[in-house]
C-alpha cells in the first residue's frame, strides 16, 4: 500500500466548509448564501453565513464580524494578559471606569447569579482550578478543600456603579467570564454585520453556539453528546429564524482522574462537577440568555431547569441526562432524527458476505494551527471507493462555492450531482464547544444509499485544496474484514497528526 503526501483534513458533511473567499450558494431572488469557515476563533471553530447580493457585500460582512469578535475578545479574554478584563483584575478596592461591554457582562453575571440561585458564577473558576490541580495529582479534592472553595465563591467579587460606569474589584479570587461571554460576542458580531452591511441575513456560529438574524430561516442540527464522530447522526433538527442557540455539555472538556471523567462545568454551590446532565441545548431570543441557560441547565436538576425556563418567554430546551433520557420543553421546535439502525439496512453481497456489524472505520486528525490569529480551512473531501474505483460513500466534505468546488478534482467529478442537490450541506450545527483543529469522522460500512457493503478491499481517498493554492490527494487501501488495523499518517505543514483506524465498535 502506497501513500501520497497530502494535506489531510476532515469534518462533518453538514458542518464544515473552508474557503479562502466566502462560499456562494443560491438563496432565491438576487441574494446568495456566502459561507466562510475559520479555525482558532476564541479557541474554537467559526462559521459565518450571510445572504447578500454580491461577494463584495459578503466580504465586508466577514471583515465586520471578525473585527467585532477581535475587539470584544480584547476586552473579555481571561488568557490575554493585556485584555481590559485582566487589567481590571489587577486593581483592587477602587472604582475603575470600564468599557460599556465589560460593564454589561459584569452586570449580567450579577443577574444570572441571582436568577440561577448561584448555579452560574464567574468565580466558579476557583473550583475549576482546584479540580485541575487534583487531576495533576491524580486524586479528587478533599471535602475540606471543596468547602473552602465554595465559601470563597460565595463572597462578593465586585460592585458596580451604573451612574459612573465604574467597577470595583474586590478580593483576590480568580475569575473567568466564560459562561456566556462567547454568546455575547456572537450576538454583537451579528448585530454589527446587520448594522454596517447591506445584507438580508446573518448566521454567526462559534464553537456550536450561534445567532440567526435577518430575513432568512436557518436549519440547525443538534449533535449527539454520546456520539464519537463529527458525522454521526444528529439528535434533533431545527428550523429557526431570529433566534440564538447554545449547547453546553460535559462530553468534550473535563478532567480524567483515576479512570473517572469529571466535567469542566462545576456547581458553584457544592464544588462538584456536573454529572447527571451531559448536554443542554437552549433556543432563546437572546444569545446571552441561551448561553447562560445552557450552562445552568447542566448544573440544575431538570425540574429546576423547567421552572427557570418557564419564567423566560421564548426559551425552549433539550436536556440529555447521563442515562440517555431526552427532556424537552413543551415548545421545543426540534424534529427527532433517526438513530443508526432505525431504518432497514439492505445488505450488499451474497449470503453472509456483509460488512461485519461490529466494525467501523475512523479517521482522526489534528490541523496545525498558528499560535495566534484566525486560520481559514481548505476544501476537503474524504470518501470511499471500491477496488474498481467506483464511488461507495462520501464520509465527509468541507464544501466550497459552486465556482471553486471543481478544485476538489477527484471527489467533485464523482459527486457533483449529490453536492448540488443535498440541502444538508448548508445546515448549521450546535454542540458543546470543541477544541480548535481536532476532528474525528466515521465510516459505518454503508454506501451513499444507506446499504451495508460487503467485506473486502476499499480505498479511502482524502483530497484537499485551497482556492488558487495547493492541491493534495491521498489514497489508502484497506482490507475491511474481521481484523482490526490502524494506519498512522505522517504530519505535514497543514496536519499535525492523522490516522485511519479500522476497529471494533465502541459502546457509548
Amino acid at each position: 500500500m502506497k501513500f501520497l503526501t497530502c494535506i489531510l483534513v476532515a469534518a462533518s458533511l453538514s458542518t464544515f466548509a473552508a474557503p479562502s473567499k466566502p462560499i456562494a450558494k443560491k438563496d432565491g431572488g438576487r441574494k446568495r448564501i456566502f459561507i466562510s469557515q475559520y479555525e482558532n476563533v476564541l479557541g474554537t471553530s467559526m462559521e459565518l453565513k450571510v445572504s447578500a447580493e454580491t461577494k463584495v457585500e459578503a466580504a465586508k460582512a466577514e471583515r465586520t464580524a471578525l473585527m467585532e469578535i477581535g475587539r470584544l475578545s480584547k476586552i473579555f479574554s481571561g488568557y490575554d494578559p493585556d485584555s481590559e478584563f485582566n487589567h481590571w483584575l489587577k486593581t483592587k478596592n477602587q472604582p475603575v471606569p470600564v468599557s460599556e461591554d465589560l460593564f454589561e457582562v459584569l452586570r449580567l453575571f450579577d443577574i444570572w447569579r441571582l436568577r440561577s440561585g448561584g448555579a452560574l458564577d464567574a468565580s466558579a473558576e476557583i473550583i475549576t482550578r482546584l479540580w485541575k490541580q487534583a487531576a495533576a495529582a491524580h486524586a479528587i479534592p478533599s471535602r475540606d478543600e471543596l468547602d473552602r472553595a465554595v465559601e470563597e465563591v460565595k463572597e462578593p467579587h465586585w460592585t458596580l456603579d451604573e451612574k459612573t460606569r465604574t467597577a470595583i474589584h474586590l478580593g483576590d479570587a480568580p475569575l473567568m467570564l466564560n459562561s456566556f461571554v462567547k454568546s455575547y460576542i456572537i450576538q454583537n458580531a451579528a448585530q454589527a454585520v446587520l448594522r454596517n452591511v447591506h445584507i438580508g441575513s446573518v448566521v454567526v456560529n462559534i464553537g456550536g453556539d450561534l445567532v440567526i438574524r435577518g430575513d432568512r430561516a436557518e436549519n440547525v442540527v443538534v449533535r449527539d453528546p454520546k456520539a464519537d464522530a463529527e458525522n454521526d447522526p444528529p439528535i434533533a433538527d431545527l428550523e429557526l429564524k431570529d433566534r440564538a442557540v447554545a449547547t453546553s455539555g460535559s462530553y468534550r472538556r473535563g478532567e480524567l482522574i483515576n479512570g473517572s471523567w469529571y466535567s469542566h462545568i462545576v456547581d458553584p454551590r457544592t464544588g462538584i462537577p456536573a454529572g447527571e446532565v451531559i448536554s443542554a441545548t437552549v433556543v432563546a431570543p437572546s444569545a446571552t440568555d441561551a448561553g447562560a441557560l445552557a450552562t445552568v441547565f447542566n448544573v440544575l436538576d431538570p425540574s429546576e431547569s423547567e421552572k427557570l425556563a418557564a419564567e423566560m418567554p421564548g426559551v425552549e430546551y433539550l436536556i440529555i441526562t447521563r442515562e440517555g433520557r431526552h427532556i424537552e420543553s413543551r415548545g421545543w421546535p426540534g424534529r427527532s432524527e433517526n438513530k443508526p439502525g432505525a431504518q432497514p439496512v439492505i445488505p450488499v453481497g451474497k449470503g453472509n458476505e456483509t460488512w461485519p456489524d461490529d466494525f467501523e472505520l475512523m479517521v482522526n486528525l489534528e490541523i496545525n494551527l498558528q499560535k495566534q490569529g484566525n486560520v481559514k480551512r481548505p476544501y476537503v473531501a474524504i470518501w470511499v471507493e471500491d477496488e474498481n474505483h467506483a464511488p461507495v460513500r462520501t464520509i465527509t466534505v468541507w464544501h466550497g462555492s459552486d465556482r471553486y468546488m471543481p478544485e476538489l478534482k477527484s471527489w467533485y467529478l464523482k459527486y457533483r450531482d449529490r453536492y448540488h442537490s443535498d440541502s444538508h450541506f448548508n445546515s448549521s450545527v450546535t454542540s458543546a464547544t470543541r477544541s480548535a483543529g481536532k476532528y474525528t469522522v466515521k465510516w459505518d460500512g454503508k454506501d451513499d444509499e444507506g446499504n451495508l457493503v460487503k467485506p473486502g478491499k476499499y480505498i479511502i481517498k482524502i483530497e484537499a485544496s485551497r482556492e488558487h493554492g495547493t492541491y493534495q490527494l491521498m489514497r489508502q487501501e484497506i482490507m475491511c474484514d474481521e481484523i482490526p488495523k490502524t494506519f498512522n499518517l505522517d504530519g505535514n505543514v497543514e496536519i499535525a497528526s492523522a490516522s485511519i483506524d479500522y476497529r471494533k465498535k465502541t459502546s457509548n
